[in-house]
Parts: C-alpha cells; sequence; structure tokens
C-alpha cells in the first residue's frame, strides 16, 4: 500500500521593524496585492492574512504591523495585534532589512520574539540590493549570536530569490493537518478592506513624510451594477489644514490618487470601477475607539 504524503497546515507570522518588506513579501508570496506597500513606516496598521496552497501543505502568512513603540491609541492597537499574532501561530517569521545598521529597535524586536517562545526563522530581505553576498555572513552572525533560529534565508521580496526555499522550511515546521482555508481562498480580507487599503497605498505614496500618519482610508459604499462596481471610499484627516494639501490644486493629487487605486482595483475585481473618494476631517482619530474600530483596527485586548 502506497503511503499517503504528510500534509502540513498552520500559521506564520510576518514580524519585523518598519520598512523590513513584509507586506512587499506577504504580496509576492500570495501573488495577490492585498497588502498595502509603501517607504513610509507603519504603512500596514492590522493583521493581514494571505494564504499559499501547496500540495504538501497550506500556509497562512500573518502579516503584522512593523514594531515600534507605542504613542497614539492607534499605535498601541497596532502593537497589540503583534503580540496577538506571536501568542497564536505556530511559526515565527522575523523579516530584516540586510542593508539596514542595527538599531535599539532591532533588539525590542528581539526581545518581542524571544519572550514568545516560537519556532523562529530569521528571513534577510533585500539580498537584490547587496552587492557582495559575503557582506551578509557578519549579519547573519549577529543574529545567531542573539537568538537561536531555527533556520536563517536570505531572501529578496522584491525577485522573489529565495523565496521557493523559504516556503518549504515553513512548510516543514508546519503541523500535520487538514487544509485550515480552501483552496481557491487567498485572503480572509473583505474586498471592502482591501480597497481601503489599496486606496491608502496611493496617498502614502504621494504625500510629504508627516500626512501619512493622520490619514485612514475606509469604504463607505460598494454598489454592484450592470456595467461597473460603484466605490465610495472616505479619507481621514485630523485638521482642516490638511484637508486642501490631500486634495491637492484644483482636486488634482486627489484625481490622480484615485486614478491609480482605480488600476489597482480594477484588477483585483476584475470589473470595471467607478471610484469617488472623499476627504473628511475627523480630529484625533488616532486617539479614537470608535474611529478606530470602524476602520477595522482591532483591539487585540477585547
Amino acid at each position: 500500500m502506497t503511503k499517503t504524503k504528510t500534509f502540513r497546515a498552520g500559521f506564520a507570522a510576518l514580524i519585523g521593524r518598519p520598512n523590513a518588506g513584509k507586506s512587499t513579501l506577504l504580496n509576492s508570496l500570495v501573488g495577490e496585492h492585498i497588502a498595502a506597500v509603501s517607504n513610509k513606516p507603519q504603512t500596514t496598521r492590522t493583521r493581514i492574512l494571505g494564504i499559499l496552497n501547496r500540495p504538501e501543505g497550506q500556509i497562512a502568512f500573518v502579516d503584522t504591523p512593523g514594531i515600534h513603540r507605542p504613542g497614539y491609541a492607534l499605535n498601541r492597537r497596532m502593537m497589540g495585534i503583534v503580540a496577538d499574532a506571536l501568542a497564536q501561530v505556530d511559526v515565527v517569521l522575523l523579516v530584516c532589512d540586510a542593508t539596514a545598521a542595527p538599531g535599539a529597535g532591532d533588539r525590542f524586536t528581539l526581545d518581542l520574539v524571544r519572550e514568545a517562545g516560537k519556532k523562529t526563522l530569521l528571513l534577510l530581505n533585500k539580498i537584490d540590493l547587496v552587492k557582495d553576498k559575503k557582506q551578509l555572513l557578519p549579519v547573519i552572525d549577529r543574529y545567531r549570536r542573539e537568538f537561536d533560529f531555527a533556520e536563517v534565508i536570505p531572501i529578496s521580496a522584491r525577485t522573489a530569490d529565495g523565496q521557493e526555499t523559504l516556503i518549504q522550511s515553513v512548510i516543514a515546521h508546519l503541523p500535520e493537518s487538514t487544509p485550515l482555508y480552501e483552496e481557491d481562498l487567498f485572503t480572509d480580507q473583505p474586498e471592502r478592506v482591501i480597497v481601503a487599503e489599496l486606496v491608502r497605498e496611493q496617498l502614502l505614496g504621494l504625500l510629504g513624510e508627516e500626512l501619512p500618519f493622520a490619514t485612514a482610508v475606509r469604504t463607505e459604499n460598494w454598489r454592484e451594477e450592470a456595467d461597473a462596481t460603484e466605490i465610495h471610499c472616505v479619507i481621514y484627516v485630523e485638521r482642516d489644514s490638511q484637508k486642501p494639501i490631500v486634495i491637492g490644486r484644483g482636486g488634482a493629487l486627489l484625481k490622480k490618487v484615485g486614478t491609480r487605486a482605480r488600476a489597482k482595483i480594477e484588477k483585483l475585481l476584475d470589473r470595471h470601477v467607478r471610484l469617488h473618494l472623499f476627504v473628511r476631517v475627523q480630529e484625533h482619530w488616532r486617539n479614537d475607539p470608535r474611529t478606530l474600530d470602524e476602520l477595522g483596527i482591532e483591539d487585540a485586548k477585547r
């Protein structure tokens, strides 16, 4: 009798400092643009699940906010999401920027991983930017002195270098299990949430350094019509003075955001989209529990 091949399934958390490339990696692994990506810190604000199916196993990747010391209620919730993920997943994937110099934030991150006590793989990301791969050796040595990683895997989220090794390694560390999700599912995120994130991604790319932290996006209305999907999204800002900046002169910036976001949304939904964007002043939304609830930024303590 032929022995049935072992199938493994479980959860793997993508953990790391802001701008380590976690969301880019998630999108690449899943093959769908489900997480907002930008060069601004704290782009990811909530838990995003991406599901990868292979004949030998199923990995539910959990993308988490970048690890930082919280200030606003928003940031405290973000860090609560990180802690919740560390507590619940089977494997931790610590994503580090191989080109960045170590700092205090790295020690803080390692302390969180150490406290979690989970099997952890170190992913050295952005190796496509490292000309001489020998430069990775002291980086690997430094991290190995700090923590007993199950494996160290150099990768590039941008070029997919090393990702097959990563996938096979994660599956090998997961428990034997039947699939956790249907095979045709690539995320548990509602389309309304992904759309809001795609709009926010374009905002992050077009605004200056400070204002993105004060903006958020929520899908308010969604209507399926015969020829298109009509979507209304509201963009929150915190002060009256920020509203004209987001709109731009003659509405130019908001129009550019809408044009770029619509192209990505149409690719996601595979149909024509009419996207309407509105800017609303919501003072102190980063400290307002009700607004944070509406934005889907969950409070892990509840």
